[in-house]
Parts: structure tokens; C-alpha cells; sequence
């Protein structure tokens, strides 16, 4: 296939709302793929290179682009460009800038206008398309004639989106029989939704548990005999960093087991160490034993998906969790109580917020695991209002913090359209430290820039407190955050995982409902609450004019710096 068609085609998915319609759209090109362009073409309308990051920053990328004319008629087709892509990241050593400047550079001699613009966007991540994997995966399921659901399972099975379309679109059914759960290869974890409070979540459970949230490091261990694999969040083997869990689940009397929790660092007096305090284990250079005696690490666990040779990811919620019991020992257990009462609940709830814990979760008793998704049948209570949010720009600060990159542009995720819209700015919160790293990192990330402002690859998710959510002509989606300040960042959330735009008007419609109840119980009267939006904007400090970055969104979905969970949704 020509890569103009599939050009054609994201342009096509890029500027249409309609689900429907960007389905039809992908689901129409993936069937004239051939069999060697179907894990090409997946990958890159979901915005990514099958090779990943392949050292090509986008000054390197701009140089490339401008160099010279482009071709005038499409020639060039997707197999011949996925092998200059393969060239660039084998390139290593001595002059290799040099030669993928030169890949590069011949790549784009041959690319016409259009397809030189469409490969700077995937390069650097700002291919803004709208085609999500749970988009992708629809279109797959029709293009192959099956059903959408064998497809997530699959995918969440495998944990490659590309993979699992290219046996759906070559083999049919019987090529999704082989992705099963395998020991010692990670499955998507199951996510939670978010609950006001405790009373609500347990009354939309019914019959359900509760356990603590956990503020550490999600893992998911693999045992096999005796080998152990340890697992982030985003599926990265983390195993050589963590030789307490590896040794604690290596002890379990089972021949085989796969296990879902928490690695977590405790101070002497039992209460957990902040979170940044635990990740501190989980470095891209470690001296592992020197950490590990000063940060030992303890693993407490909440879920079993395979015990001695049965998978039970199928089965109810009380049956995983009294397969649990059975082989773990309660030290190595989350606590948790079934089918408490209001009184119980509130109890446990506050019991782990005074331990130093987020909150609780509550699970349905009759749900299956489902990896993978951010389903209802597990729903998460933290003690205040926090969302996860993509960094879509960053102002300049001003006074002590001139020559720092301080206000965060905030943007929630659109899974209808794509990309992010943005809620509001802030400059709340942040400790020197947190200053200088987001400055770094921030350019690192940088795609352009105006007087004020640089502008990032939308990859890096922060955590957000904030008080309410307003309407607010400002801001594309509407709505803005009310004071909203920095909780902490999120290294172990990919973009594509952040809280979504849906979340944040159903908070706002919430809070409407409450203050209309409060007027109606106090007979009438008042108007809507004001406040300013999204925190204090440091350029309207300056005197300056603020800029909606809403339309710099992004469909990027990966981080690329590894994971973990905090508690376990």
C-alpha cells in the first residue's frame, strides 16, 4: 500500500467526530492492507512506530522536513518506509546521528508534502487522528468480521493492540484462540472507576468488598516453579529492582501463580512512605542492594488471575479473593471486608486514611478480572477531588521562578475525538525540586514555542487537586478546574490513561445537582458559584494574554517511562 492512502485515511479519521465514522474509515484501509503492512499500518494510525522510540528528536525531524522539495506524486509505500524507520533504530555508536540524519533525510526526499507532514507527527508524537486503540480495535473487529469483545479480551490478553489485529485480520476467530493468559507474560490490569463516596460506591456495587488504596507501586508478579517475573503497571519487567517480592513470591507454597498488587515502602512506625519516596525503587539506574536496605519494600497483594494451573480470570470476585486466602498469608494481603454495613464501611474508610493510605476500593463480588479496563465493578474512593491530567504546555515563571518552566497548561482526554481538551492552567503546589525536573523534562519534550510558552508532546500525566469543576466559555470543553494545584506527577500513566473530559462535566454536573438541592431545601434563590478557573494564570500576573492551548491536543497514548498503579485503580 501507498503511504498516501493511509495519509488519506488519518486525515479522513482526523477530521470527523463521528465514532462511526472514523470506524468505517480505518476499518476500510486495514482490509487492503496486505499481510506484512498490517502490524505497520495498525501502529501507526494508533500514532506509534512498531520499533518505538528511534532517536530521531524533532529538531532532527525539522531539518528533515525542510530539506529540500518534496516529491509531487505518492510513490512511496509503507513497507519501504517501515525499513528506514528499522535502519534508523539499529543505528548505534559512533556517527550514528549523522547516518539517521541521512536515513531520514532520503525517507523525506521521497515523501510528498502531505506524507512528510503526516511522519512528523507520528516522529514526535503529535499525531492528532482521533484513532485510539479502543477505536483501532473496533474497526479491527469489523474489518475482520468479528465480534468487538473477542478483540478486547484479546488485546488485554496479549497487551499488543497490533499483534492481536494482524491474527484477527489474517486468520479470523481461530487466530484470537491462542492469546490466553501465559505465565510469566503480563496482562493488562483491571482499572477502577472513581466513586464520590464510600456510601455511593457500595450502593452502586450491591454486593461488594472493600479494600485500602494503596499509594505504591502497582506490580503484577508471574510465578513458575521457581522462577518469578515481576511486572509494572505498563508491563515493564521490573524484576531485578524488587528482590523482596521476588523472594516473598517465591516462598509461596504453589507450583504457579500470577498475583495483582502493590509494592510499597513502609517507615518504621508502620505508616506507608509517600509515594515519590517508593518509586525511588523503581529508577532506570539502581544499586539495587544499596536501596534495598535503605528502602526495603514490602508486597501486599489483592488479586489472584492463576493458581497451580487454573486461570481465574472468569471467575467471580469472592472466588479470586478466597483463592487468595488459600495461598497467601494475611501479610501479604490487602485488608479488606465483605458486605460491611454503612457503619462498617465508614469505619474502614477512615481507618485507612488515618494509616496514611488514598482511600479505598470497592469491588463487586460477582465481577470477573477484567484486564484491561476501567470497568464499574471496581470503583475507587480517595479522600478528596484528584484527577489525572496530560501536560499540554508550560509558561515561562516569572519573579523566583524566571528561567523555570512553572504554569502547566492541564488537558483531560477526549475518547470520542481524540486528543485532549484543555481545563485551565496552574502553578500550585510545586517545590523547587519538582521546578527543575518539569523544566528539564519539559524541554526534552518541547514540539514549538511562542514568547510565553512552550509546547510538549502531550506524554507526561499529573496528578491535580481541585476544588470543583466550573462552566467556562474559556476552555473548548466548557468546563474549567477551581483551584486547581499539583498533587504530584504521574510517571507510571501513559497519556492515554488520563481521566477523561466525561469525568470532569459529570463532576461538574454533580455539583450543579447538589447546589440546586441545597436551594431548593433553603427555599430558592442564589446563583451559581463562581471562582477563577484552572488556578492563578502566572501571564495574567505578568499583565499578559493567556492562550487556549485546547487545539495543540494530542492522541498520544504512551509515556514511555514505565509503571505503576497507585493503589489499585
Amino acid at each position: 500500500m501507498l503511504v498516501s492512502d493511509l495519509v488519506a485515511t488519518s486525515d479522513r479519521v482526523a477530521t470527523t467526530s463521528s465514532r462511526l465514522e472514523k470506524i468505517g474509515a480505518l476499518a476500510d484501509l486495514l482490509r487492503r492492507l496486505s499481510p506484512e503492512e498490517v502490524r505497520i499500518g495498525v501502529d501507526w494510525l494508533a500514532g506509534r512506530l512498531r520499533q518505538g522510540r528511534i532517536g530521531l528528536g524533532p529538531a532532527m525531524v525539522t531539518e528533515a522536513r525542510r530539506a529540500g522539495p518534496s516529491a509531487v506524486e505518492p510513490a512511496l509505500t509503507l513497507g519501504e518506509a517501515d525499513a528506514v524507520f528499522t535502519e534508523v533504530a539499529r543505528t548505534s555508536g559512533s556517527g550514528s546521528a549523522a547516518q539517521r540524519r541521512a536515513a531520514l533525510g532520503g525517507l523525506f526526499a521521497r515523501a510528498t508534502e502531505l506524507e512528510r507532514d503526516f511522519f512528523a507527527r507520528l516522529l514526535v508524537g503529535e499525531l492528532r487522528q482521533g484513532a485510539l486503540e479502543a477505536v483501532m480495535i473496533e474497526a479491527v473487529a469489523r474489518a475482520a468480521g468479528l465480534p468487538p469483545a473477542s478483540l478486547r479480551r484479546a488485546v488485554m490478553l496479549a497487551g499488543d493492540a497490533a499483534e492481536v489485529a494482524k491474527a484477527a485480520l489474517l486468520e479470523g476467530a481461530p487466530g484470537l484462540q491462542r492469546f490466553s493468559l501465559q505465565l510469566l507474560r503480563p496482562v493488562q490490569p483491571m482499572l477502577a472507576q472513581g466513586a464520590d463516596d464510600v456510601a455511593s460506591a457500595l450502593g452502586e456495587l450491591r454486593a461488594a468488598a472493600l479494600e485500602w488504596k494503596l499509594d505504591g507501586a502497582r506490580v503484577q508478579v508471574h510465578k513458575a516453579g521457581d522462577e518469578v517475573r515481576v511486572f509494572s503497571r505498563s508491563l515493564n519487567s521490573v524484576t531485578k529492582a524488587v528482590p523482596e517480592v521476588v523472594e516473598a513470591v517465591r516462598a509461596l507454597p504453589v507450583r504457579s501463580i500470577v498475583l495483582d498488587g502493590e509494592a510499597i515502602a513502609f517507615r518504621a512506625d508502620g505508616a506507608p512512605h509517600p509515594f515519590q519516596v517508593t518509586m525511588r525503587r523503581f529508577g532506570r539506574t539502581l544499586d539495587v542492594a544499596a536501596l534495598r536496605a535503605e528502602l526495603p519494600l514490602r508486597a501486599l497483594f489483592f488479586d489472584v488471575l492463576h493458581l497451580d494451573g487454573e486461570d481465574l480470570l472468569d471467575r467471580s470476585g469472592s472466588e479470586r479473593a478466597s483463592a487468595l486466602r488459600q495461598a497467601l498469608d494475611r501479610s501479604l494481603r490487602v485488608p479488606r471486608i465483605e458486605l460491611p454495613t454503612g457503619a462498617e464501611a465508614e469505619a474502614f474508610f477512615a481507618d485507612a486514611l488515618a494509616r496514611g493510605h488514598e482511600g479505598v476500593m470497592a469491588k463487586s463480588l460477582a465481577a470477573p478480572y477484567e484486564a484491561g479496563r476501567r470497568g464499574s465493578s471496581w470503583l475507587k474512593v480517595k479522600r478528596a477531588h484528584t484527577l489525572d491530567l496530560v501536560v499540554l504546555a508550560v509558561e515561562w515563571g516569572s519573579g523566583r521562578r524566571r528561567g523555570l518552566l512553572s504554569n502547566l497548561h492541564l488537558g483531560a482526554r477526549d475518547p470520542g475525538a481524540g486528543g485532549f481538551v484543555m481545563l485551565g492552567k496552574t502553578f500550585k503546589g510545586m517545590t523547587d525540586e519538582m521546578l527543575a525536573w518539569q523544566t528539564q523534562r519539559f524541554l526534552e519534550l518541547e514540539i514549538a514555542r511562542d514568547a510565553y510558552t512552550v509546547y510538549v508532546r502531550p506524554e507526561v500525566v499529573v496528578e491535580i487537586a481541585f476544588d470543583g469543576v466550573q462552566a467556562s466559555p474559556q476552555y473548548p470543553g466548557g468546563v474549567a478546574l477551581r483551584f486547581a494545584r499539583v498533587k504530584r506527577y504521574r510517571p507510571d500513566k501513559a497519556a492515554g490513561e488520563a481521566s477523561t473530559i466525561d469525568e470532569v462535566r459529570a463532576i461538574h454536573a454533580g455539583a450543579l445537582a447538589h447546589e440546586a438541592a441545597e436551594r431548593r431545601e433553603a427555599g430558592g434563590g442564589g446563583e451559581e458559584m463562581g471562582g477563577r478557573e484552572g488556578g492563578e494564570d502566572e501571564r495574567k500576573v505578568r499583565g499578559g494574554r493567556a492562550r487556549n492551548t485546547g487545539a495543540k491536543s494530542s492522541t498520544s497514548t504512551k509515556t514511555g517511562d514505565g509503571g505503576r498503579e497507585t493503589g489499585n485503580g
